[in-house]
């Protein structure tokens, strides 16, 4: 063995043993420095595997073997008066989208039906819009409590900015939690939005919280954020104590100011996913948009670090197959946890 090799199996172990080290106090209890997150996404494709086994232990001390799937239902579609640069369905986009008011009773039921045949816990709800109107806001309230009486499924709603009054009107009807991205660091929102700040997304989850459901909360990487804005959201993401957390990669659609953006590569997208395990340990995250698209071949690494995933569409773009799914769940030696009573065929 020349020198050269030989000093490269020992730096090679050293980084195995530095991430180890770091996953086992995170798992005692430590917090995670600002730098030490900068360094996960900093750190080299040499040290990839190294870093998924140690934020594979993390994964594992707190959710063991298990996958919680997720089905997305775009409830209304386009119609939306904010500028979000990374939307298909803002009011800046060209994007050819459907376009249509909140769904007909029968079209959310049979929604929920096909989470449920899909092995899903949770069934998110998702309109476009700044907020909820009034019969938005009726049209959950009267639904919800019948998802849940037959299919017996989580409900997770996505409606825009809510006041402390709608917040709590969503938890009496059954709510279980909230989704509310953050999208990136308070700093680089403003490059991607102008129609509402920030601290506008941090307020509603803030009333998500006091009306007493769960949070769930994320964001996208690949907007021409620096590594520093996303730690940043990660590290806001832990201040929340955000139950569950999505993370997206930009899915760079034709008609949008963000079109033609792309430059993630798969390693790109396991290093984030690890540094979001790193610094919330013990909240679910969700391997979200974008997966296939960005991740590619690497998905199960992904999985190894994430413990959730969306089965089937996205909002406005199409996902895998859910027998892919299934498969890679399968072979990974991992679980489906947390599926409704109501289970008819898988489609």
């Amino acid at each position: 063995m020349s020198i050269i090799s030989a000093a490269n199996d020992i730096s090679t172990i050293s980084e195995s043993n530095h991430w180890n080290n770091l996953a086992s106090r995170v798992i005692d209890g430590y917090q995670i420095s600002f730098d030490e997150a900068l360094e996960i996404l900093a750190s080299d494709d040499n040290q990839l595997m190294s870093l998924v086994s140690a934020a594979y232990r993390i994964r594992f001390e707190y959710f063991s073997k298990t996958v919680q799937l997720y089905f997305l239902m775009n409830a209304k579609s386009g119609l939306c008066p904010e500028d979000c640069n990374y939307c298909s369905q803002s009011k800046i986009s060209s994007a050819p989208i459907p376009k249509y008011n909140i769904l007909n009773r029968e079209k959310l039921m049979d929604g929920a039906r096909v989470a449920a045949e899909r092995k899903s816990k949770t069934y998110c709800m998702v309109i476009s819009g700044r907020a909820p109107n009034e019969r938005e806001m009726k049209a959950v309230e009267t639904i919800v409590p019948e998802i849940k009486e037959k299919y017996g499924l989580n409900i997770c709603a996505c409606l825009g900015l809510l006041t402390p009054d709608q917040a709590k009107r969503l938890k009496d009807a059954g709510v279980d939690k909230v989704n509310h991205n953050l999208n990136t660091s308070p700093e680089h929102y403003e490059k991607i939005c102008s129609t509402h700040t920030f601290q506008d997304r941090v307020d509603t989850l803030k009333n998500v919280r006091a009306a007493g459901m769960e949070l769930c909360s994320g964001g996208i990487i690949g907007m021409g954020e620096k590594h520093e804005d996303i730690v940043k959201m990660a590290m806001e993401l832990r201040e929340l104590s955000v139950e569950s957390i999505p993370l997206n990669f930009l899915h760079a659609i034709d008609g949008t100011p963000l079109e033609q953006k792309e430059y993630l590569n798969p390693r790109d997208c396991i290093r984030a996913l690890a540094l979001m395990r790193f610094v919330n340990p013990t909240s679910e995250l969700r391997i979200a948009g974008g997966r296939e698209r960005h991740l590619r071949s690497l998905q199960p690494l992904g999985l190894m670090i994430a413990n959730s995933i969306f089965v089937g569409d996205y909002l406005t773009t199409e996902g895998q197959a859910p027998s892919e799914d299934y498969n890679m769940i399968s072979d990974l030696g991992f679980e489906i946890t947390g599926q409704p009573e109501f289970l008819p065929t898988a489609s």
